[in-house]
Formats: C-alpha cells, structure tokens, sequence
C-alpha cells in the first residue's frame, strides 16, 4: 500500500511520548502526529485525548527524505459546520440594547488641546480664588 500526502488512512497508537504519539498506518509504517496536531483546542497531555492501542483516522501531511510520515488527527476529521449567519434585519436588538458605534481614539493633538483648556480652566479659577481671599484680607 503507497502512502500519499492528502490521504487520510485509518491507524492504532503504537506509542505516546511527551511530543505526541506515533501511530502504525496501512502497511505496517509508523508515523508520528505532533502534540499540535491531535486537536483543535491546546493540549497540555498527549494521555488525556489518546491511548495506546487506540484507533484513529490520520491524514498523512508530509513526508521527509527518510521516508518518515508526519500524521495529522484534527486535520483528518471533518470541520465543524460554520454557524449560520442570521438575517440582520430580524435581529436588530432594540434600540436601548444596542452597543454603541466604537468611538475613535483621540489624537494626540486633541488630547493636548483638551488638556491646555482643562489647565487654563483650573488656572483662571485659581487666580478668581486668589482674587477673592486678598480682598477679604484687606
């Protein structure tokens, strides 16, 4: 039986390392399936999504100069279903619980420009205080 690259062949795990686990395909021939390779979602332990003996789908995707197959089970398993996109007229949510449109971040300009209003705000009210307690002083 020739292996081709694309194919997807049925195998049992032979064996489980800290990195993946290799699986037997088709005609006796050992490949390994990368710890990326056996789900979609992060794995931390190849033992607790495979055991040895196990059977498995593997779609074959690459094989190097010796000969040595790069196996793939989350590339071998049908996607999941895209979600279906809903009508956007039938489910505007009421007006009070849509978000509003995301606001631009400010220039630095306009963020400097407020800034010099907000200060020569505090200044000039300083200054009426100023004002204020010496002519009470007097």
């Amino acid at each position: 039986m020739d292996i081709t690259v694309g194919e997807v062949v049925e195998g049992k795990v032979s064996g489980i390392t800290a990195f993946g686990a290799f699986v037997v395909v088709g005609s006796g021939k050992s490949g390994l399936v990368h710890i990326s390779e056996i789900a979609a979602e992060f794995i931390n332990n190849v033992r607790d999504h495979l055991t040895e003996g196990q059977d498995v789908a593997v779609k074959v995707i690459g094989i190097d100069a010796s000969g040595r197959l790069n196996l793939s089970i989350k590339q071998a398993m049908a996607p999941a279903p895209a979600p279906r996109r809903q009508n956007p007229v039938q489910q505007r949510p009421p007006a009070q619980l849509r978000a509003k449109a995301p606001v631009a971040e400010p220039t630095f300009e306009d963020k400097l420009k407020r800034f010099m209003q907000d200060s020569d705000s505090k200044m000039s009210g300083m200054k009426q205080d100023r004002q204020k307690s010496s002519k009470r002083r007097r």
